[in-house]
């Protein structure tokens, strides 16, 4: 008889924000084999406060979980012995947030939980924290000592890695060389293969307008890009590149790609999330576990109101669920 997988952990995310109250109706819409970790308090102050019809359960691991019908069940993570204001940035939520994901890193480092459905974090309320860190992504890597890490951007249309993250575009330029080329590639090969794609299709987006024009618009696609892709054929990957950035995705989108390896953030981010906020989901690759989250913030003007839509996060569950099944299959 096999081993039935781990379930999944799930974080709160910020406490003043959407997270309490789209992680409460994801679960309310479906029973999961999922974990909160975060606050009791605050997550009992959400379900009241909105009068979402679903009860909460402390437990001490995942081990003690249930799974029952219409039940959170949450390892509590936090010092918070209140829920702070909602829709308000506070030093208090920030570290709640941040003691969540490194409880559910330890978890998943663990094999207790089989991976990680992250709620949005704020950087501001960390920052206010004393926690420095651009984000989930920098948190995820460091805390488990992965050298490469890459987000994965994907929905039903276009799938997007990106070379550089949470950088100004400065940096991001000078970031941008042929290791982080040659490493965005082959975590792109792998992220694809992670969701069932076989052999994927890879194209490399270029950094500078018309992909340099040849080079008179710029030479880093002819010094950088054009070399790592090369390295990257080597290897056996199917890489081709680099391509103009603002057509790149719309081939992909007709089925000539399977991925698309963007240069910097907002070049990769903004096609996916015109597409829907609602059908995104940001994937971590390089990572010894699943990690997934919605593509969206704490919108903090809209917390509290009952109007917060979670179809990213089921979106972001559904994903998890399927990277795991991979995984598991493949082991």
């Amino acid at each position: 008889m096999s081993k039935r997988t781990p379930p999944l952990a799930i974080t709160m995310g910020d406490s003043s924000g959407i997270g309490p109250e789209i992680v409460a109706k994801t679960l309310l819409q479906q029973q999961e084999r999922a974990i909160v970790y975060g606050s009791v308090v605050v997550m009992r102050d959400i379900v009241q406060r909105l009068g979402i019809d679903i009860a909460i359960r402390e437990i001490s691991s995942p081990e003690d979980a249930c799974f029952d019908r219409k039940t959170i069940e949450i390892i509590e993570t936090s010092r918070l012995l209140q829920a702070p204001l909602i829709g308000k940035i506070s030093a208090a939520a920030g570290q709640a947030a941040f003691d969540a994901l490194i409880a559910a890193i330890a978890a998943a480092k663990s094999g207790a939980v089989s991976g990680i459905v992250t709620a949005p974090i704020n950087k501001e309320a960390m920052g206010l924290a004393n926690i420095r860190y651009p984000g989930h992504t920098e948190i995820l890597a460091d805390y488990c000592g992965a050298k490469h890490v890459a987000m994965m951007l994907a929905n039903d249309d276009i799938r997007t890695v990106l070379v550089t993250i949470h950088v100004s575009l400065r940096h991001a330029i000078e970031q941008a060389d042929f290791n982080a080329q040659l490493a965005a590639i082959r975590l792109a090969c792998e992220g694809c293969k992670a969701l069932g794609i076989a052999n994927p299709r890879i194209a490399v987006a270029g950094l500078n307008p018309h992909a340099g024009e040849g080079g008179l618009f710029g030479d880093e696609e002819i010094r950088i890009i054009r070399p790592a892709i090369a390295a990257a054929c080597a290897e056996g990957i199917d890489a081709s590149g680099p391509y103009a950035g603002d057509t790149v995705y719309m081939h992909a989108r007709q089925g000539r790609f399977d991925i698309v390896v963007a240069q910097y953030h907002d070049q990769g981010s903004i096609p996916v999330k015109y597409l829907g906020l609602d059908r995104g989901v940001n994937i971590t690759l390089g990572l010894p576990f699943v990690r997934t989250s919605p593509d969206h913030g704490t919108a903090f003007d809209i917390a509290g109101k009952g109007i917060a839509d979670h179809a990213s996060l089921v979106t972001a569950l559904d994903y998890a669920k399927q990277l795991v099944a991979v995984q598991t299959k493949s082991e």
